[in-house]
């Protein structure tokens, strides 16, 4: 029963069965090759892009709701996210997360991703402010009632 005027309220999981959700979600940052450069070779006014990357994406997953209004708090057993370098104009961000619980886990991945770049160009904007953050989206997951999904 949802007894919000407008429709809005967090779905109930009490009685959905605890299983392992895991979750897959990459991005990109777009940027100048010698932005890029200088990113990854940790040459930055502000220091040490990719960690503080790695540890911003980290610390947004397992802060999920409180950024994300109707999203509940998950006990998070691994966040792990990933920079590399396949593009001489991106960064590729991935984020996989793993929990034990009732609910999903692609909202703490998507999250993650998403921290990860807005830090990357927080500490690029000053050389480049014409970088864009692209293609975040989940790539796969497991654990649940709807089953498995895998990205094409």
């Amino acid at each position: 029963m949802n007894d919000s005027p407008h429709g809005v309220r967090m779905i109930d999981v009490g009685g959905k069965p605890v299983t392992v959700r895991t979750a897959r979600a990459t991005g990109r940052l777009r940027a100048e090759p010698e932005t890029i450069r200088r990113i990854r070779a940790g040459s930055l006014e502000k220091g040490d892009a990719i960690a503080t990357a790695r540890i911003a994406g980290i610390t947004a997953a397992k802060q999920t709701s409180s950024i994300i209004p109707l999203c509940h708090p998950l006990p998070l057993e691994s966040v792990a996210v990933t920079i590399s370098f396949d593009d001489p104009t991106a960064v590729s961000i991935e984020a996989v997360v793993r929990a034990t619980a009732r609910t999903g886990v692609e909202m703490e991945a998507l999250v993650a991703v998403t921290a990860a770049a807005l830090t990357l160009y927080d500490m690029s904007k000053s050389i480049d402010p014409g970088m864009s953050i692209e293609a975040v989206q989940l790539e796969e997951k497991t654990g649940g009632i709807n089953g498995d999904y895998r990205r094409g």
